[in-house]
């Protein structure tokens, strides 16, 4: 099935379409975007159960409109819309907003090009949330929740979440007439294990373009979930050190997503604030490597246009080791001559639009898992990455893993060490890379932000990689 569109933009279409007319009479480049959703959040564990409406990006309700005016763009944002006040907003904006350009440092933006395009698209789902309803889903975490606790007596607590959310949005200029609706349903499951006064704690996220279809996925989550916070128990610090590495999905997406998701945000090239400004061309990973960004991919940040009417589509980052080109919102693309490539992204109606990460991944390679394991001699396979952070201007790296298994003579010796800190300069570890799995997985649980704001959701991830990398 397909998700519906809003009724709101549905009914307020024509009054948003009329605004758009009335300001093309006083301006060359005019758009609007609507935008509405719904979502909740389901928790389950020894505190009780909670059901909570998502409060956070995507669920407002309200409408942006830009306009372009002598080299600069204006933008006003509200949430109520008439016949009676379309004319307040167009006088507001010529007047309050518009009239701002003269004391503005002007960059001296082309108009953006505007070909005509018209569509309706939606995202697939088998089981709506609304119509499944809190009840049963909430019986269904309630179900792991038991079955969790009653695996091991160490388990101390298991947390089950659930959240999903719809939305619709609309973009309208002179030439396009664009509507999507899209719904993503995300899952996770944190268990804590107790031995004598320590805690440890294993971590099971999972995500999908889908509706509540993702309930069936808990199962076998769980099990590792908890087989993982068990093991944690027994770990040790691990010595720091440069260590030959293999990094499941996850870790590589988190690599993927900080070491060259920012740090090729081209809003950061414009402010000359990322190092990869001044490596477009040049190897900075191994040519076993091949980075996307996209919103094409059937994770959590898929979507058919970007919060500037700009098609989605595939940009390829690296290719085959070599920084191919960066991703861009419409005024970056302006400001540095390129194309834009579909990542300008709000965190709501009432925000401006940066360029941000999509579903950004490593491509696969050919090798198997088990192959890269066998070529250890003395390392570490690292599992669970929990955070991490960038310099893009440096190009460093700094991030958290939960757990690395030891391999010795191309075997996991059954020993754990944790926590896990990874650090480096980036194309340092990307172009030590020797090995890439022919098997990926991606994840979008988590959201992104624009340093501490402007958080919109994203995924990552990748194949297994081989790595030498610096672990303390």
């Amino acid at each position: 099935m397909k998700v519906k569109g809003s009724n709101y933009i549905k009914s307020n279409k024509p009054l948003f379409k009329k605004l758009v007319d009335e300001l093309l009479k006083e301006y060359e480049y005019v758009t609007l975007l609507a935008q509405d959703g719904n979502g909740k959040n389901y928790a389950v564990s020894k505190s009780g159960i909670t059901i909570t409406s998502d409060s956070r990006v995507l669920v407002q309700r309200g409408f942006v409109v830009k306009v372009y005016s002598e080299g600069c763009f204006a933008e006003y944002s509200g949430n109520s819309i008439s016949e009676e006040e379309i004319g307040k907003i167009v006088s507001r904006i010529k007047t309050d907003l518009v009239t701002l350009e003269k004391d503005a440092d002007k960059s001296s933006y082309k108009i953006p090009e505007d070909e005509a395009v018209v569509f309706e698209k939606s995202t697939e789902y088998e089981i709506d949330p609304d119509e499944m309803g809190d009840e049963a889903i909430v019986a269904r975490l309630k179900e792991v929740f038991d079955k969790g606790i009653s695996m091991d007596e160490r388990v101390l607590n298991c947390n089950v979440r659930a959240d999903y959310q719809k939305y619709s949005k609309l973009f309208l200029s002179k030439n396009k007439d664009l509507e999507q609706n899209v719904m993503y349903t995300t899952g996770a499951v944190m268990v804590m294990t107790l031995k004598g006064e320590e805690v440890k704690m294993g971590y099971g996220p999972f995500s999908g373009l889908c509706g509540m279809e993702l309930l069936k996925r808990y199962d076998d989550v769980l099990e590792s979930t908890v087989k993982t916070a068990i093991e944690l128990l027994d770990s040790e610090p691990l010595p720091p050190g440069e260590y030959e590495c293999i990094c499941d999905p996850a870790t590589t997406g988190m690599i993927v997503h900080e070491a060259f998701g920012h740090g090729v945000e081209m809003d950061m090239f414009v402010k000359d604030r990322a190092l990869a400004k001044y490596n477009i061309g040049e190897y900075v990973a191994s040519p076993l490597i091949t980075m996307h960004d996209g919103p094409d991919l059937d994770d959590t940040a898929t979507f058919f246009f970007d919060d500037e009417g700009t098609l989605c589509k595939d940009t390829v980052i690296i290719d085959k080791g070599v920084l191919v080109t960066g991703m861009s919102d419409l005024q970056s693309a302006g400001a540095l001559g390129t194309e834009p490539t579909g990542n300008g992204r709000r965190q709501d109606y009432m925000r401006k639009a940066y360029t941000r990460m999509t579903n950004t991944y490593f491509e696969p390679g050919k090798d198997k898992l088990e192959d890269m394991i066998a070529s250890v001699k003395d390392g570490l396979l690292l599992q669970e990455p929990s955070s991490g952070m960038e310099d893009p201007k440096n190009w460093g790296i700094q991030c958290m893993v939960t757990l690395a298994r030891e391999i010795k003579d191309g075997k996991l010796t059954g020993r754990i060490f944790s926590p896990i800190i990874l650090t480096g300069y980036v194309p340092d570890l990307l172009k030590s890379i020797t090995m890439v799995s022919d098997e990926a997985e991606e994840c979008g649980t988590g959201y992104c932000g624009k340093g501490y704001k402007e958080w919109v959701k994203v995924s990552d991830g990748g194949p297994y990689i081989k790595a030498r990398i610096r672990l303390g």
